[in-house]
This record gives C-alpha cells, structure tokens and sequence, in this order.
C-alpha cells in the first residue's frame, strides 16, 4: 500500500481559475496560488494564450492588459491585489483602451457638426418629398 504525504503549500490554497479573453474561443483554465498578485496572473494567462496558438494574437506588454472580475464590479482588478482576494475563480482579460492620437489639421467625423438648412422639417420635405406646414 503506498501512502502519499499531503503537501501543504507554505504560500497559501491553489485553486482553478477560468479567465476568458475578449474576443478568443473559450477560457483559459490554469491553477494559481490565493496569494499570487493579479499582474503574475495576467502574466501566466497571456502565456498560456500564446503557447496554445489561440487567436486574436496578443502581445507580450501585460502593461496592455487589464483583468476584470464580474462579481466585483465594472472596476478593472489592481495589479497589485491579490487574486485571492476576490473570492471569484471566472475573470475576463481585456486590452486598455489605447488613447486617440490625432493631428492637428484632423478633426474627428463627430466633432464636425452638419450646416444646413437648419430644420428638421427641411430635411424630411427633401428626402420624402412631402410637405409639412410649419402651423
């Protein structure tokens, strides 16, 4: 009969995360320590992801990335929190939005407002060609 020493872990409980990309086919599922810092998860994840070939191809900056918890809230996690700390095990990984850059002879489509015959009641007698009194 062989007995098996129960290895305890000096850091702390492992347990089963389920952490979903945007926009790739499925989650991805690692084991992590209760006291590992959301910044070496998003790590882990990011190389798991780029191991197994998935698409949309990533990068390598987790600078870039931010780890959501939907039971926390629509608040991004701190790289510096524990994952330990938000009692979930389903997280969504998601790109920063990336700031627009414009130049200065740009005006964005939105910024610009349309000028032209000023009403409302212009605009649909012109293109249902009706007319609609003003009284």
């Amino acid at each position: 009969m062989l007995l098996y020493k129960q290895k305890k872990s000096p850091k702390g409980n492992r347990f089963l995360i389920s952490i979903t990309v945007l926009g790739s086919a499925g989650p991805i599922r690692f084991v992590v320590n209760e006291e590992a810092l959301v910044a070496a998860v998003i790590d882990t994840a990011m190389k798991s992801y780029a191991r197994e070939g998935r698409l949309p191809i990533l990068g390598s900056d987790l600078n870039e990335f931010m780890l959501y918890c939907p039971t926390a809230g629509p608040d991004a996690l701190s790289p510096w929190d524990t994952i330990g700390s938000q009692g979930a095990r389903n997280f969504m990984l998601c790109k920063k939005p990336q700031p627009v850059k414009m130049v200065d002879s740009e005006i964005p489509a939105a910024a610009i407002s349309r000028k032209g015959s000023g009403s409302w009641k212009a605009w649909i007698n012109k293109s249902l060609n009706l007319k609609i009194s003003s009284h």
